[in-house]
């Protein structure tokens, strides 16, 4: 994606500084745009904790690299203590944030690799930087191959339009930003604009960090697409009013029989467009799949995140960042940073290998190698 006409990825390694990794510090986004330099697996591991990068796919990139950075700073003494070390630096990264799979599957993959790849400590350290630029190449390809299956229902959409504008509605940020290129949700948006096709975004604000009105709002701005800011309560109005053709989120962590768990506010939107018969569809890659868990409801770990999340709110002022106390000062709050729609509500699942049904055979049909 472009920043001011220049190409960016969400993470990368230094050019000049082949022990650097590089990322889009998003906790300034979008006033400021800031890079940020990660030396050690503490950084990473403070990077994805306190949201410097968020998002699915961008998490489990950062954690790849991660292992990276702690493979040229394990000891040297023995082949047992070096794995030993990366195992325990792996287990710190997976404890930063337990909803998003893409962390897990990103540092088994990597630990596998480095495991599988001999005796020699030098050609471990290769195999993870090999596998730590694979998974983020994956995830940018991935994406854009997601925004190709997904670009026919806008196509169809606009079609019946006459040309009109298809009106989507995202929630949260499952953009350019949460992922290494491209987005998710975003891609099809992204391929039907660059199309020619007519595209209009509704802008969920997404409380409490209002990823929608920061960062999805900044990256359809610089990409030229045509979208509008909207409180959270705002969605279910518009579909009543024929103003949403489509509703596309992104998800954390999506089990094989086809629940969602994604932002906070997500089940409230799938029910509205449910009620409304709008389409309601999940863009995801194959690694956001848990292949283990059957019920979203009950076996997806739900992340509580600090609640002077919900109590403060941060803006620009006198062109300063400010942040402001919203709520009385001792009135308690809660903070669940996700929710789960369950499959009978998601009209379908946009994938790297094509669209399908949320449900255990139509996620299989894809992906017919992980049947047990």
């Amino acid at each position: 994606m472009n920043v001011d006409g220049k190409h960016y990825r969400t993470i990368w390694l230094d050019p000049n500084d082949a022990a650097t990794i590089q990322i889009i510090d998003q906790r300034h986004l979008p006033h400021a745009f800031v890079i940020e330099d990660l030396r050690t697996v503490d950084d990473v591991a403070r990077a994805i904790k306190e949201m410097h990068v968020r998002g699915a796919g961008l998490i489990g990139a950062t954690a790849g690299y991660g292992l990276y950075l702690a493979a040229l700073k394990a000891p040297r003494s023995s082949g047992e203590a070096f794995m030993a070390a990366l195992k325990a630096d792996g287990e710190k990264l997976k404890a930063t944030r337990p909803t998003a799979v893409n962390l897990e599957w990103a540092v088994n993959r990597q630990i596998e690799a480095i495991a599988a790849a001999g005796p020699d400590l030098e050609q471990k350290i290769q195999a993870a930087f090999d596998t730590a630029q694979a998974i983020a190449d994956e995830d940018a390809d991935f994406c854009r191959r997601i925004g190709e299956h997904g670009l026919p229902l806008l196509s169809e959409i606009s079609a019946r339009k006459n040309g009109e504008p298809v009106n989507v509605l995202t929630h949260c940020n499952a953009g350019w930003l949460a992922f290494v290129d491209y987005g998710t949700a975003t891609a099809p948006i992204y391929a039907a604009h660059d199309r020619g096709i007519a595209v209009h975004v509704w802008v969920d604000e997404t409380r409490p960090r209002n990823q929608g009105a920061r960062l999805t709002a900044w990256e359809l701005g610089q990409h030229g697409v045509p979208h509008t800011v909207i409180a959270d309560n705002v969605g279910g109005h518009l579909m009543q009013h024929g103003l949403v053709d489509l509703v596309i989120t992104g998800t954390d962590r999506t089990t094989y029989t086809g629940d969602v768990a994604n932002k906070i506010g997500t089940y409230l939107k799938a029910l509205a467009a449910h009620d409304n018969g709008v389409p309601f569809y999940v863009g995801l890659p194959s690694s956001t799949f848990d292949w283990t868990m059957r019920d979203g409801l009950r076996e997806i770990p739900i992340e509580q995140r600090g609640n002077e999340e919900v109590k403060y709110s941060e803006g620009l002022h006198a062109g300063e960042i400010k942040e402001v106390l919203l709520t009385p000062a001792n009135s308690p709050a809660a903070n669940y940073a996700f929710d789960v729609t369950p499959a009978r509500l998601v009209t379908g699942l946009i994938t790297e290998r094509g669209l399908c049904a949320a449900s255990e055979e139509g996620v299989l049909g894809l992906f017919p190698e992980k049947r047990r």
